[in-house]
């Protein structure tokens, strides 16, 4: 059963929806008030084998999220200038009809003028793309290029493994070496971390690898402080150590891998001499690593998305996920590296989102990256945009460009959402969008092996209704006939697993039961082992001939970043600081910035700057400081700390524009352009001055 009832108080088996690799499961208490079901508590479930009982802050705090006061709960039309946030109330009738209405004229011209825009503000299959993908194909609306958070390193896996998969991780505890590549794990994998806690307490080392002195690098055994954008070239001085020295797993490279002869001429280039210069570290830095990861087995590297976000993002993922073949530790549980598992999971993508219904059609791709640009510049023009699970005013980069777009009159701007964000302000629509407890979904982690199921613990709040309803109701008044869009969520979620692989086993009915269900893979799950990896060689590619193909570099590379101290000597005499906005502890993305107690607890937009930085600029502790480049400035109060090394500064991120002094965040400085591989963007690819505005 989905839940169990002890008198009046239920208990729901549920699955946190948010952009987070752990992916907890979640269990809510529920009692029944005047004929309605209430949520009065929201917990881990204990017997989830990753949760282990506990949530994160944020999510402990979901009641406050879902019965806030200012929840959107009824369909809203604006009255006022786009931007201005002002609306008045109106029925699902009028807002469907006329939204049709004008959707109708749009692709009666060209119906790729109609952009949808979405990311990961549910990462469930049912509630996030499943009957969206099918309203948009039968549309013929323009194909929207999600890559603003793992594009670059997934492509970089696939090119390098063949597949996004790594060690499980529950493996983490019997590690010897755990190495937080480019993660604050405390704040953005705190199940991991806890596993990662068992190994230390095991005599495990744990090495961090950040420009930040994060939670995680005060936590760790070594904290090595490079500089953004230079990780790539870390991990060729890890190569060339590790072949100089003949600390090489000889038998694995030659049965598993392809093009090590040719790679190893690459980073016979890297020498840690070299590779200190790059990354603002020491030589011995480098030796000593290299030494560690050898000799200290299993050695397990947690890699994430932070680092690949600079120009040579692509190829710093592909030139780290060479390590664990080279030193072969992919032979143990333990070891390896681990980005995401989502590779595990087969999603049933004909039948989640029916291609078939675009009837041949190919339409135009927009990148989720480079909104701001498109909105301006696209040929044929973006007339209409349907935003749901996103706050791209707030999240997307080059933020001025952005919100320049959305200010558009012509632009016809529909947003479903839980409240008036920062995105919904600049809405011709506002519809109301049911929260993770008050729908049904399947949800796909990407940091372990258990898919999830949620079931709904509550009715939907006011008028509310969940984005395939939305959808649903959209197409009827659209006109579109199909079967697919009557079939339920529960007939949705029944479908959303392919039956091959490990999701073979997979079966909607027992994962909504226990609230989740493992894929079958064994218990000691080590991926490539024996090889197996599925490139088009079966080997792990240090050289690909699929990126020849492409016209792309087969090997991996050091690519300088574009804005840095090195590769850009001419930008850096004018702004000679590297900016990097890493996620707040206590946000998600741009999620639960507008829940008090959270917002409360980070207090206001802070600045960290290293002393050396901040006295050199007249800069005091609670100052309050702009932060600009060529692309715009964002004011906010200063923090002089060590734990931003010396030319580089931090903005813990995302806030909301509106709800920060000056009504601007981070993305104002950020840059449009894209990785090497992926397309994605480059948010931490940034320089900037810092001046004093006010003591």
């Amino acid at each position: 059963m989905s839940s169990t009832e002890s008198g009046a108080v239920t208990l729901t088996r549920a699955a946190c929806p948010h952009d987070c690799p752990d992916t907890c499961a979640m269990l809510v208490t529920v009692k029944r008030e005047g004929g309605r079901r209430v949520a009065i508590k929201v917990a881990g479930d204990p017997d989830h084998p990753t949760t282990l009982g506990a949530l994160c802050t944020k999510v402990s705090r979901y009641l406050e999220r879902t019965y806030h006061p200012e929840r959107v709960l009824h369909p809203l039309k604006r009255i006022g200038r786009k931007g201005e946030g002002r609306f008045v109330r109106v029925t699902w009738d009028e807002a469907l009809d006329d939204i049709a209405a004008r959707l109708k004229a749009i692709a009666a011209i060209d119906p790729q003028r109609i952009v949808p825009y979405s990311y990961a503000g549910t990462m469930g299959l049912v509630q996030g793309e499943s009957m969206a993908h099918r309203f948009f194909h039968k549309l013929g609306a323009s194909f929207l290029d999600r890559t603003i958070c793992s594009a670059a390193g997934g492509e970089a896996l696939i090119a390098t493994l063949g597949t996004r998969a790594g060690p499980a991780m529950e493996a983490f505890a019997d590690s010897k070496l755990i190495v937080f590549w480019g993660t604050n794990a405390i704040a953005s994998n705190l199940h991991l971390w806890s596993f990662a806690q068992e190994a230390k307490r095991k005599g495990a080392k744990l090495i961090a690898i950040d420009p930040y002195r994060s939670l995680t690098a005060e936590k760790c055994h070594q904290h090595i402080a490079l500089l953004p954008g230079t990780d790539g070239a870390l991990a060729f001085g890890l190569m060339h150590v590790l072949i100089r020295e003949g600390w090489l797993d000889r038998d694995y490279i030659e049965q598993y891998t392809l093009g090590f002869d040719r790679l190893a001429e690459r980073a016979h280039e890297f020498t840690p001499q070299r590779v200190a210069r790059l990354c603002g570290i020491t030589a011995q830095e480098v030796e000593q690593l290299a030494h560690d990861y050898w000799h200290i087995r299993p050695a397990a590297i947690r890699l994430n998305y932070g680092m690949q976000r600079v120009a040579g993002g692509g190829n710093a993922v592909r030139a780290v996920a060479c390590l664990p073949a080279l030193a072969g530790h992919w032979r143990d549980p333990a070891g390896g590296v681990l980005l995401s598992t989502s590779g595990e999971f087969h999603i049933d993508a004909e039948r989640l989102y029916r291609p078939e219904l675009l009837a041949g059609r190919t339409p135009r791709t927009i990148n989720m990256a480079t909104i701001g640009h498109d909105l301006a510049h696209a040929d044929p023009p973006v007339d209409a945009l349907i935003v749901y699970n996103s706050n791209p005013v707030a999240v997307a980069p080059n933020s001025t460009a952005v919100a320049a777009g959305f200010a558009r009159e012509d632009l016809f701007t529909v947003v479903l959402e839980h409240f008036l964000t920062d995105t919904a302000d600049y809405a011709d629509y506002v519809l109301p969008a049911t929260t993770q407890l008050e729908h049904v979904d399947v949800v796909k982690p990407y940091g372990h092996l258990y898919v999830m199921a949620n079931n709904a613990a509550i009715d939907p709040l006011g008028e509310a209704l969940p984005n395939t309803e939305i959808f649903r109701r959209l197409a009827a008044k659209m006109g579109f006939t199909e079967p697919c869009f009557a079939e339920s969520d529960e007939e949705i979620a029944a479908q959303a697993f392919a039956k091959r692989g490990a999701t073979a086993n997979y079966d909607w009915n027992v994962a909504k039961a226990r609230g989740w269900q493992r894929l079958d893979l064994p218990q000691r799950h080590a991926p490539f082992a024996h090889g197996n990896f599925p490139t088009p060689s079966g080997k792990c590619e240090f050289y690909s001939r699929k990126l020849a193909e492409q016209g792309l570099d087969p090997l991996p590379n050091y690519v300088p970043p574009y804005e840095g101290p090195r590769s850009n000597r001419a930008l850096a005499q004018r702004y000679p600081l590297a900016l990097i906005s890493p996620p707040a502890r206590n946000f998600l993305n741009s999620t639960f910035v507008n829940v008090k107690s959270l917002r409360d607890t980070e207090g206001e937009p802070r600045l960290e700057i290293h002393p050396q930085d901040a006295a050199a600029r007249g800069i005091g502790a609670g100052d309050r400081v702009r932060v600009f480049n060529d692309r715009g400035s964002f004011e906010l109060a200063v923090r002089v700390t060590e734990r931003a090394r010396a030319g580089v500064v931090v903005a813990l991120s995302i806030w909301w524009k509106k709800l920060a002094r000056d009504g601007k965040n981070a993305n104002e400085v950020t840059s449009g352009r894209l990785t090497d591989l992926g397309r994605a963007p480059t948010f931490y690819d940034c320089l900037v001055e810092v001046e004093r505005v006010s003591s």
